[in-house]
């Protein structure tokens, strides 16, 4: 938790200097090394920010924009992470560590604009969330379903889509996928089914008490409370990037449905074979994305927050 402005103003002069030196160095972020410059200023602002909280806290609320700001350029981390899970290479260096900086920065920023209680207040037993936040959790681990299906089929070497598993094989190679996940897809494991396992479990502790306390199988830590941040901060990345994703992507998918815009076919024999894996991924994640939203809300007002 960030009592004072210093981390803040740590945090913003090592984005500058960060966007300063790709900007000067021709290091492109967002497309292009001009960018760097923007990076910079965001980061030298957000310092300011933090001096002028530190001298009055009242002006705590001045730091929500830059939270804000943080949020968005934090955007692409989650798939930097997957993709050195599995082995592979990031799109770009300076990308992911402009998004990792970016994430870090928006967890340090909403932890300093935030108004705090007493202490005590702060100090709370575990609890399960709302029912209608239980029910999102529901519709999130269901919006999952058909897209597991989906890609366990293509592992197992079936067809989908006018795709079977030798093809879908074939073009994560072309694609430059590790060693490591093609062979987790010749045991009949996808990769993203694993990951898709790893977010269902992470959705329901954030709704349900076992979330909150360490299990009995945990050496040393058994009983004790989970730190907030442990669970907040891949769920603040999760819902940051899976929501606008799967949303803008149905958006997109809707146009193309209705024949506003030509599909992209990608490695697919048509476009109706495209669409239908694209709303299949495009519901998934929109609906998982959402529910892991309102459940990090959630989580983050029942303990303290």
């Amino acid at each position: 938790m960030v009592r004072s402005g210093w981390p803040v103003v740590g945090w913003g002069v090592v984005y500058a200097g960060f966007g300063a030196g790709c900007a000067v160095g021709g290091v492109a972020l967002f497309g292009a090394p001009r960018l760097g410059w923007l990076v910079a200023g965001v980061g030298a602002a957000a310092a300011a920010a933090g001096v002028a909280v530190r001298r009055r806290p009242a002006w705590r609320p001045v730091l929500w924009p830059f939270c804000g700001l943080a949020a968005v350029a934090a955007w692409g981390l989650l798939m930097d992470v997957l993709a050195l899970l599995f082995g592979q290479a990031v799109d770009s260096v300076a990308g992911a560590v402009q998004h990792a900086l970016a994430a870090a920065g928006a967890l340090l920023l909403g932890s300093a604009a935030r108004r705090r209680g007493p202490a005590a207040a702060r100090t709370v037993a575990p609890s399960e969330a709302p029912a209608a936040v239980q029910l999102a959790a529901w519709a999130g681990t269901l919006a999952f379903g058909p897209y597991v299906a989906m890609k366990s089929l293509w592992a197992f070497g079936g067809s989908f889509a006018g795709i079977d598993g030798d093809e879908m094989d074939a073009m994560y190679a072309r694609d430059g996928a590790s060693g490591l996940w093609r062979t987790l897809e010749s045991w009949g494991i996808d990769g993203t089914v694993l990951l898709a396992a790893l977010g269902v479990f992470l959705l329901w502790g954030l709704v349900r008490p076992w979330g909150q306390v360490f299990p009995r199988w945990a050496p040393g830590l058994c009983g004790r409370r989970v730190p907030r941040w442990l669970p907040l901060a891949p769920a603040l990345v999760g819902a940051a990037t899976l929501a606008p994703y799967g949303v803008a992507g149905i958006g997109y998918l809707a146009l193309c449905t209705t024949g506003v815009l030509d599909v992209r076919r990608g490695g697919f024999s048509s476009g109706a074979e495209a669409l239908q894996v694209g709303w299949v991924g495009a519901v998934a994640f929109a609906g998982y994305g959402v529910a892991l939203a309102v459940a990090t809300r959630s989580y983050w007002r029942r303990t303290g927050g």
